[in-house]
């Protein structure tokens, strides 16, 4: 039987997580989708040179996907926290780490870890 390579492994399930907020959040169109396609190649090269960064891609490819959105139509995924005041965008912490959740820097409140928006 054949083995995944960890890399691989790590960009497949970064790609499903963040495919997983924007279907979530039903912003999943073929435009978006290509963003995610986009992010995950240009880290497939990141990842490939530091392989011990492999825990932080999901990280990296949502907050990707994110900055790409937000060139396109606007800030993404806003914030189901704060109810009042300018809709914001919630932010992928840690910056660079594993297990990246998306957490309302206004209100310092985790809201879901990446790959969980409902």
């Amino acid at each position: 039987m054949d083995t995944i390579d960890p890399l691989e492994q790590a960009l497949h399930a970064a790609r499903a997580l963040v495919l997983a907020d924007l279907a979530a959040r039903e912003v999943a169109r073929a435009d978006v989708v290509s963003f995610v396609e986009e992010a995950v190649a240009h880290r497939r090269w990141w990842v490939e040179q530091w392989p011990e960064g492999a825990a932080y891609v999901a990280g990296l490819v949502a907050q990707d996907v994110q900055d790409k959105i937000l060139e396109r139509y606007g800030r993404w995924p806003l914030c189901p926290v704060c109810g009042s005041g300018e809709p914001h965008a919630l932010d992928v912490e840690p910056e660079l780490g594993p297990d990246p959740h998306w957490v309302c820097g206004k209100a310092g409140v985790v809201v879901a870890p990446v790959g969980g928006l409902t």
